[in-house]
């Protein structure tokens, strides 16, 4: 169920975000992630919603395959894993630089031209083995540099201009905010900027979900389809070696799934399902059992996401919690008491 306009922009106001997932040690609450959670049916409808899932909020990195997608529209010719990594946030490892130069070298251009913030590699195993090596901060390693080569490629392909391609009334980010508002449904609330200097717009959390499913049940061949399908078949491009974004792509067949700061992430199934979490504290430790609990409240078999479960709590080196999903996301997991708390 999608309008053909965008509908108002949500308001900007402080999320009345819920219960969503509790730190349990010992059979005692130690701790409570707050955040909300929305999971659609095929239809579009709501099925499931925890906490504000219509206040503005800042998607973050979720937002990449949107952003793909409005370059795809605007003539970007990338295809397979150097779309993927258009859509990424890498972890700096030989192959995400390398495909990153292969976009800048298509497109005519060096690392010089890159305006994102020079980075260390994400992957802390990376990270260290670049530090051991003496290498410094470079724009290449920094986890957004296949965005900003594809932004830049995108610009020299009509002719628009290379230094500012980062201002939010730039041709290239007006293209980008026009798909942000097709795809939501809905239009901008706020544009900032992203941590790697790009352009950042607020959504709803609802928003975020529309798009990802819209993006996932594409038509074969639309620029959608093709960021889909770029995204599914190389996931490793999209976030990296033992990266839980890749992983969970492995895991469900056809999902379409993408991470960003602050504790979101989107997902979607080929048949237009669709789940969207924010974590309020920001913690990849919530982030990830409460995605995989959406999920499984979208028809996802549980099975395929046991290890999505997240890490165990320890004491002594032993097993001695764990971060569980409230009832709402998981009916099933034992829950703690509150009366006693």
């Amino acid at each position: 169920m999608y309008s053909s306009s965008p509908a108002d922009a949500p308001l900007i106001r402080e999320p009345l975000h819920a219960p969503v997932a509790h730190l349990i040690r010992g059979g005692v609450v130690e701790g409570i992630h707050y955040g909300s959670v929305v999971v659609l049916d095929a239809d579009g409808r709501v099925r499931l919603q925890l906490g504000d899932i219509e206040a503005a909020c800042y998607p973050r990195s979720a937002l990449k395959p949107v952003q793909a997608v409005a370059m795809v529209r605007a003539g970007l010719p990338l295809r397979g894993e150097l779309l993927a990594l258009t859509a990424a946030s890498h972890s700096g490892e030989e192959r995400h630089l390398a495909g990153a130069r292969r976009i800048l070298e298509a497109a005519g251009l060096t690392e010089q031209h890159l305006r994102n913030v020079p980075d260390l590699p994400f992957d802390p195993v990376v990270r260290d083995a670049w530090v051991r090596e003496g290498r410094t901060p470079s724009r290449l390693a920094q986890n957004c540099s296949g965005k900003h080569a594809a932004m830049l490629y995108t610009c020299e392909l009509n002719g628009w201009s290379l230094d500012d391609y980062l201002d939010p009334g730039h041709p290239l980010q007006q293209a980008v905010a026009e798909s942000v508002e097709d795809l939501t449904g809905q239009r901008v609330a706020r544009v900032t900027v992203d941590g790697c200097g790009a352009p950042l717009f607020a959504i709803s959390l609802h928003g975020l979900a529309r798009a990802a499913a819209r993006i996932a049940t594409a038509a074969p061949g639309t620029p959608e389809a093709l960021v889909a399908d770029a995204m599914r078949e190389h996931a490793e491009m999209v976030s990296g070696s033992g990266r839980d974004v890749a992983a969970l792509m492995r895991a469900v067949p056809g999902l379409l799934t993408k991470d960003g700061f602050e504790g979101v992430q989107v997902a979607a199934l080929p048949d237009g399902r669709a789940v969207a979490v924010k974590i309020a504290d920001g913690a990849n430790r919530a982030r990830v059992p409460v995605t995989a609990a959406a999920l499984a409240r979208a028809g996802v078999d549980p099975v395929l996401l046991t290890e999505f479960a997240g890490e165990p709590l320890l004491g002594g080196g032993r097993p001695v919690g764990a971060i569980r999903p409230v009832r709402a996301l998981d009916p099933v997991a034992p829950q703690p008491s509150y009366a006693h708390v």
